[in-house]
C-alpha cells in the first residue's frame, strides 16, 4: 500500500466504507459506477486516467471476508466482481501479466466454465484470463496428447460428460483441464462478488 494511504488510515482510522461505486469488468479495466449505473446494473464507465488506475492497482486488496477493495487514503471501496479478483493478460516477454500490472506466478490448476471462460489458479487466488487472449492461449491446450481444434473445445465444453482428457501445456509440465460453473467461482475460491455492508 502506499505510504501516503497508511497515513491517512491512522489520521482518520473511522471514515465509512464505500460500496458498489467501483467495478472491475472482465477484461481488467476498474470501472466508477455512479448511482444511476448502479441502479441500472450497467457497467459503469471505464477509468482512463493512467495515474489513477496505478493508484487503484498499488492498493487493491482483500478483507477476512474475501471482499476486494482499494484503499483510497482513509476510506475502503470495496470492490464489484464481473468475473474474478483479478483478470489475466497475454504478454510476450511476462507470460501472463495482472490488470493490476504484475507477473502472474506459476499456473497450480486450470478451469474452463461453461462459456469457454479459461481460469487459471495460482498460489491462493484464481485469475480469469481476458477473452480477448483467449485465441493466443488455445495453442496450450491438448486433447487427449494432441493439439486441440476449436471444433473439439466447442464439443468438449457442450458435453459436461465428455469423457476425453483436455490439459494445458506449461513449460515442461502438464496440467489437467477441469470444468467449473461461473456460478461456482466464487464460492470455489473464497470472495465475495459484490460486497455490501452487513
Amino acid at each position: 500500500m502506499d505510504q501516503i494511504v497508511l497515513q491517512a488510515m491512522q489520521k482518520w482510522p473511522n471514515v465509512p466504507h464505500c460500496y458498489g461505486w467501483l467495478a472491475l469488468d472482465a477484461r481488467g479495466a476498474w470501472r466508477m459506477r455512479d448511482e444511476q449505473t448502479q441502479q441500472q446494473d450497467l457497467p459503469g464507465d471505464k477509468i482512463m486516467h493512467t495515474a489513477l488506475v496505478g493508484f487503484i492497482n498499488r492498493n487493491y486488496k482483500a478483507d477476512e471476508q474475501g471482499c476486494w477493495y482499494f484503499q483510497n487514503g482513509p476510506q475502503r471501496v470495496y470492490v464489484d466482481l464481473a468475473l474474478t479478483p483479478y483478470i489475466a493478460h497475454t504478454d510476450p516477454l511476462q507470460g501472463f501479466v495482472l490488470q493490476t500490472g504484475e507477473a502472474m506466478p506459476t499456473v497450480n490448476s486450470v478451469m474452463l466454465t461453461e462459456e469457454g471462460r479459461l481460469l487459471l489458479a495460482i498460489p491462493g487466488q484464481v485469475v480469469a484470463v481476458d477473452d480477448r487472449d483467449l485465441a493466443q492461449c488455445l495453442a496450450q491446450l491438448r486433447m487427449d496428447g494432441r493439439e486441440l481444434s476449436d471444433e473439439a473445445l466447442l464439443e468438449w465444453l457442450a458435453n459436461p460428460t465428455d469423457q476425453r482428457i483436455l490439459t494445458w501445456q506449461q513449460a515442461e509440465s502438464t496440467i489437467p483441464v477441469t470444468r467449473i460453473a461461473t456460478k461456482d467461482i466464487a464460492s470455489a475460491f473464497g470472495f465475495v462478488p459484490k460486497p455490501r455492508p452487513t
